[in-house]
């Protein structure tokens, strides 16, 4: 099994399309880390993720706006193609499993409401969603003593 998570901002509102008779949101998730060059100067990197999330659930699209910081989690698949100079290129895609809703620009990146599996193709536990009920994010509390 292969999977990639990805925590980053979306570039643009979210396209939701009905291909042969099923739902897809496409969306676009920017993540950037920012590090220090050999010689010490400071240097940011921006890696794309193309997102499709094939679902019935598209209540989530309205939320799925430009600067919006998600969670999502899936399979990726890398697609190559010629492009318009003869050259191959490639870009990096993810069929999407779960997407959480993070925050947005417009809030201070506080979370708009806390999202539990409820948009995600899997099912959910009692252990998911009792971490995604507290609304600071911490870890959940448990009756173990270890």
């Amino acid at each position: 099994m292969i999977k990639m998570q990805v925590i980053g901002r979306l570039g643009k509102d979210c396209l939701v399309n009905n291909v042969n008779g099923r739902n897809v949101i496409n969306f676009t998730v920017a993540h950037s880390e920012r590090f220090k060059d050999s010689q010490g100067n400071q240097q940011e990197k921006t890696v794309w993720v193309d997102c499709a999330y094939w679902t019935d659930r598209t209540a989530v699209a309205p939320y799925l706006v430009k600067g919006t910081q998600v969670f999502v989690e899936g399979q990726p698949e890398v697609r190559t193609f010629t492009k318009s100079d003869g050259t191959a290129g490639a870009a990096l895609s993810m069929r999407v499993r779960e997407v959480q809703l993070l925050g947005s620009k417009a809030d201070g990146g506080t979370p708009a409401q806390p999202q539990s599996s409820g948009y995600s193709s899997a099912p959910s536990n009692t252990a998911s969603s009792n971490a995604s009920s507290v609304n600071d994010f911490s870890e959940p509390v448990d009756d173990l003593p270890f």
